[in-house]
C-alpha cells in the first residue's frame, strides 16, 4: 500500500559526519561525581558532587559566603515565613553566631511565626478549620503584643524588627525565646528588618493595630535595610530564601535607592533559595541588581528544610 501523502521522506544518505574525538563535548568524565563513602564530611560530599549545574552553583555560593565572612562584608538573609515554619530557626541562629549571617530581613509572616514560637512554642494554625467561623488570625497574644511593639517602636523611633525582639525579651517564655531569630538577633544586636504589606498579616486585623505605627516601623526598617545593603559592594552577599513577592520587590527598591544616593554598589553576590523559582526573585534578586554592576546571581532549587541545613553543615566545617 502506497502513502497518501504527496511528500516523500528526505534522503539523508548525503549527511556529513564528524569524529566524536574532534567534536568533544560540554560534559566530560572529569565532571562526573564520585561515589560517597561512609563517614564523608559535608565538605567532602560537596567535593564529590558533579562539576556541573546546581552542584557548581552550590560550590560558588559556599565560596561567596565564606569569602564575605573572611572579609567582614555583609551577609543579609531575606526570609519568607515558610523558612521559620520549617523549623530552621536554630540553624539560622547558629549561622548568625558563626558570622555567616550579619542581618536578617523578614516579611510580615516570617516575623509572626517567629514571634509565636517565642511566646507559645507553636505556630501555623489550621486555616481551613478556623476560617469558616471567622476566627482565623485572631490569636489575642500575637496581635496584642506585636501591635504594642509597633506602637513602642513609634515612640522610640526604632523599627519593627528591633521592637519585636525587645518585646520578646519582656513577654517571650525563657525556655522558648532562644529558638526565635527575632529575640536571638536582638540579644546580639544583629539587625532585623521587617517589611509589611498592610492587610496581609493577621496582627493587622487586631483591635490594637495602628496603621501609623505599623507604617512608620516598616518604613524605618526599609531605610535601615538601605544602610545595610549599601555596605554590600565588593564582596557582600544577599540571600533571598522563600519570599516570592514582598522581599524581592523590597530588595530591588533598596538597591535603586542606595545607588540613587551615590553609593557605588557593585560586585556583590545574590542568591535565591526556594523550592520553586518564581519570576520576581529571578529578576529582582538574581538578575537585575547585577546589570552593569558586576557580581553574580545564583538560583538554587530545593526544599528549605533540606537545603539550609546542608549549606550550614558545609559552612561550619573547618570553623
Amino acid at each position: 500500500m502506497s502513502s497518501k501523502y504527496p511528500q516523500t521522506p528526505m534522503d539523508l544518505s548525503g549527511l556529513k559526519t564528524v569524529s566524536i574525538y574532534s567534536r568533544g563535548g560540554k560534559v566530560q568524565i572529569e565532571h562526573f561525581a564520585q561515589p560517597p563513602s561512609p563517614g564523608d564530611s559535608a565538605s567532602r560530599l560537596l567535593d564529590k558532587l558533579p562539576r556541573l549545574l546546581a552542584a557548581d552553583t552550590l560550590r560558588s555560593v559556599v565560596t561567596a559566603l565564606r569569602e564575605a565572612r573572611r572579609r567582614g562584608k555583609p551577609v543579609i538573609w531575606g526570609m519568607g515565613g515558610h523558612v521559620i515554619k520549617c523549623g530552621l530557626a536554630p540553624v539560622l541562629i547558629e549561622m548568625m553566631n558563626r558570622g555567616f549571617i550579619t542581618a536578617f530581613a523578614m516579611n510580615g509572616s516570617t516575623s509572626i511565626h517567629d514571634f509565636e514560637i517565642a511566646i507559645s512554642g507553636a505556630t501555623s494554625e489550621d486555616v481551613e478549620a478556623v476560617l469558616p467561623d471567622g476566627s482565623f488570625g485572631s490569636a489575642e497574644e500575637t496581635g496584642r503584643w506585636m501591635n504594642e511593639a509597633a506602637s513602642e517602636a513609634l515612640t522610640a523611633g526604632t523599627g519593627l524588627g528591633e521592637a519585636y525582639g525587645a518585646k520578646l525579651d519582656a513577654v517571650g517564655k525563657p525556655d522558648l525565646r532562644d529558638q526565635s531569630v527575632l529575640y536571638s538577633a536582638w540579644r546580639r544586636s544583629v539587625p532585623v528588618t521587617v517589611h509589611l504589606a498592610l492587610g496581609t498579616d493577621t496582627p493587622h486585623t487586631h483591635p490594637a493595630a495602628s496603621g501609623a505605627a505599623l507604617g512608620a516601623g516598616t518604613h524605618h526598617d526599609f531605610r535601615l535595610l538601605c544602610s545595610l545593603v549599601s555596605a554590600m559592594g565588593e564582596g557582600g552577599v544577599y540571600v533571598n530564601c522563600g519570599s516570592a513577592v514582598v522581599l524581592p520587590e523590597v530588595f530591588l527598591k533598596v538597591v535603586s535607592s542606595v545607588r540613587n544616593l551615590g553609593v557605588k554598589l557593585e560586585n556583590f553576590t545574590t542568591v535565591n533559595f526556594d523550592f520553586l523559582q518564581h519570576y520576581r526573585p529571578k529578576m529582582n534578586v538574581v538578575e537585575r541588581p547585577h546589570a552593569k554592576a558586576g557580581g553574580k546571581g545564583y538560583a538554587l532549587t530545593g526544599h528549605h528544610e533540606i537545603m539550609v541545613p546542608l549549606l550550614a553543615a558545609i559552612l561550619f566545617e573547618g570553623d
